[in-house]
């Protein structure tokens, strides 16, 4: 399928996230601090919540309902460990960025 153009770094400045549908995917756009960016599933694996609603603080996305954590670079979870968020492949061209769905599939708990 190859990368798809998502949005600009003029529509998310440093320390925000967005959710995007990209080809029928909830895709989270994170804007970390020091200006890196990832794309991760946009909703949480617990119990579907959209990740957007949470807070990212440095590259820790914590979800507002049970509060579970994620480290954005590697999509892994920190509280509690042993989930995990699908990271997409991305790439960052002039002020745009892109976003290959079919690098990835989100996970989601079997509850």
């Amino acid at each position: 399928m190859g990368f798809t153009r998502v949005c600009s770094l003029d529509d998310l400045w440093e320390g925000e996230m967005e959710t995007f549908e990209v080809d029928g995917h909830e895709i989270l756009i994170v804007h970390a601090e020091g200006g890196y960016v990832q794309a991760v599933q946009g909703i949480c694996p617990h119990q579907e919540i959209p990740l957007e609603e949470g807070s990212l603080q440095g590259s820790t996305l914590t979800c507002r309902a049970h509060l579970w954590q994620f480290d954005v670079k590697s999509g892994e979870g920190v509280n509690p460990t042993g989930c995990k968020l699908a990271v997409y492949a991305s790439e960052v061209r002039g002020d745009d960025v892109y976003v290959d769905v079919a690098s990835a599939k989100p996970f989601y708990s079997a509850a």
